[in-house]
């Protein structure tokens, strides 16, 4: 059976659109010390992002004390509210790719943990708000990545199909959340995650970045049109 048309695009955020690494760093720390914990090497940090906060914290402190949880989401949050926007950076890549791809007609969307306001501050400030049909952040939904439920929201939301939608990622956890939900995935390596992580997983393609996609599904649209010649 032929794949449907890709209809819409769907996107992770941080590492696939923009590099917030230098906002969590801060924020992850901030909480950290106010803790009396010992803060972490901007490298170590990094590789959570991406994570909630409460896999952020286990991983990075190793104690699954609920309270101790809880105070380490409200000092992030409370450190991310004052510095968040403001040390997130899209991607150059990110807003041609964006434009090229509503010029096609597809769908756009996102999906992420990170705060939906937060996400929407950034795109508003970069006037690319008013690509995205649909943002899904981590307070609009229960159960977080790699729970495909905000992918599922998010396709319902515009009104398409699981196989006629992609989800762009750049972590295991995103190609995760595409196999949970029956979506085809593409992998960006804009991120901190190595090619070979992604081992494992079903892909339509693995990109240097978001810069690609826009050639990826045209490629994908043609061999559909053509057929594989047998």
């Amino acid at each position: 059976m032929n794949q449907p048309e890709i209809r819409a695009a769907i996107f992770d955020f941080d590492y696939t659109l923009a590099d917030s690494s230098e906002g969590c760093v801060e924020c992850v720390n901030f909480a950290f010390r106010e803790m009396g914990l010992a803060t972490h090497p901007a490298e170590i940090v990094c590789r959570t992002i991406g994570l909630s906060l409460t896999e952020t914290f286990v991983t990075l402190a190793g104690d699954h004390d609920a309270a101790r949880i809880r105070e380490f989401a409200g000092l992030f949050v409370q450190r991310a509210d004052q510095v968040m926007v403001d040390l997130t950076v899209m991607y150059e890549s990110a807003h041609a790719t964006i434009t090229a791809l509503r010029e096609r007609g597809l769908s756009l969307g996102i999906v992420s943990t990170k705060y939906r306001h937060r996400i929407e501050h950034v795109l508003e400030r970069e006037n690319l708000r008013h690509f995205f049909d649909v943002v899904i952040g981590g307070e609009d939904v229960e159960e977080h990545k790699p729970h495909p439920a905000g992918l599922l929201e998010a396709i319902k939301r515009l009104e398409c199909t699981r196989t006629s939608t992609v989800y762009v990622g750049d972590s295991v956890v995103d190609a995760e959340v595409a196999k949970r939900a029956a979506v085809p995935f593409v992998a960006v390596l804009s991120g901190v995650t190595p090619v070979d992580h992604f081992d494992g997983y079903e892909r339509m393609g693995t990109l240097k970045d978001v810069s690609e996609l826009p050639q990826l599904l045209l490629e994908s649209a043609e061999r559909e049109t053509l057929g594989d010649g047998r």
